[in-house]
């Protein structure tokens, strides 16, 4: 009997040794850096992938060595169903109990789309076609469907996309990221109507969008852009018409060369604000954060006209009188012509 119980204690004994050991061993996996090279390595989880397909295909790359630990490793811990899909990049030196972590925070890949200030909406769809990383689901038909899920109250989607940088994972569609684009404007907006200046002849922040979007294409100067500001606020309050080129030639649309006539500015359309008093009923362009501040807060004056320079700058010419605007514009004539005979 005696016997018996020493071959007991000694049986126990050493399965006590042999699971420390193990436990020792798996610790020690789970905490040791994996065989991922120098410059790092990029993962993909499908989506609706099990766990067991994710460690199996880990293993099969050669990052995992031992992919039963760490299933085992993830089911006792409670994460194997925890883990979100997408792209990852794996870097030199995480160890596997870094990469669940990993997986289980989704800390994929982002990619980035810089919408730029003045695009309208016709370039944000093709900048966002041209993106490996996207994926498009609309051509510019689909815009009132699109509107309609993104909860605009405008049927016309120009103007309502704040340019800013975006970073999303691969595989967004178009529709994800003109929503955030979208949010992040209609915050923009709110934020600046509020803190708008007094007395402003702009009924709504439809309106202040409106001009944001003259103001952005008129320059791109930011010590110009309240003054420009300035000029089209005291033109809609005295009732001048803005007579501003980009409004004429978003009214052209497509068919505009590049070359704007004095054909194109006569010719009335709705957006023809040499032929039509106030504002366009749309913005003309995306406005940028800048645009839609200087729009809400106008720098005071009397000038009510403006005029590029031409000296090659981007700047203009402020004039109080008709008289003083017609200098300018003589002037800037006269530096285009010397221009183009010193070519």
């Amino acid at each position: 009997m005696k016997r018996i119980l020493t071959a007991i204690l000694i049986v126990v004994a050493t399965a006590g040794l042999l699971a420390c050991a193990a436990l020792w061993h798996t610790h020690r996996y789970l905490h040791s850096p994996l065989d991922v090279p120098p410059a790092g390595t990029d993962f993909t989880i499908p989506v609706g992938a099990a766990f067991a397909t994710v460690s199996d295909e880990l293993a099969r790359q050669g990052i995992l060595q031992r992919p039963e630990v760490f299933r085992l490793y993830a089911r006792f811990s409670g994460r194997a169903t925890e883990i979100h899909a997408g792209e990852y990049h794996i870097e030199a030196g995480v160890t596997p109990a870094q990469l669940l972590e990993k997986f289980v925070a989704g800390d994929v890949l982002l990619y980035s789309l810089t919408i730029i200030e003045g695009w309208n909406v016709r370039e944000l769809l093709q900048a966002m076609a041209k993106h490996p990383e996207i994926s498009m689901t609309m051509s510019d038909e689909d815009w009132p469907a699109v509107l309609e899920k993104l909860g605009s109250e405008y049927a016309h989607p120009e103007g309502l996309f704040l340019p800013e940088t975006y970073r999303f994972p691969s595989g967004i569609t178009d529709v994800d990221l003109l929503r955030q684009a979208y949010r992040l404007m209609q915050l923009t907006l709110a934020e600046e109507w509020q803190q708008r200046a007094q007395d402003l002849p702009l009924a709504s922040p439809y309106e202040a969008l409106i001009l944001a979007s003259i103001v952005e294409k008129e320059t791109g100067r930011a010590d110009e852009r309240a003054r420009i500001a300035g000029v089209f606020v005291r033109r809609l309050q005295t009732s001048m018409r803005l007579q501003t080129d980009p409004t004429v030639i978003y009214g052209v649309g497509k068919a505009f060369d590049g070359n704007l006539t004095r054909r194109h500015l006569r010719t009335d359309t709705e957006y023809n604000t040499y032929t039509r008093h106030g504002l366009p009923p749309t913005p003309i362009a995306l406005p940028g954060r800048a645009a839609i501040h200087a729009a809400l807060q106008p720098t005071d004056g009397n000038e009510v006209f403006f005029v590029a320079t031409g000296l090659g700058d981007g700047s203009h010419k402020f004039s109080v009188t008709k008289d003083e605007h017609d200098a300018a514009v003589r002037e800037y004539l006269a530096r285009q012509r010397a221009a183009r005979a010193g070519k």
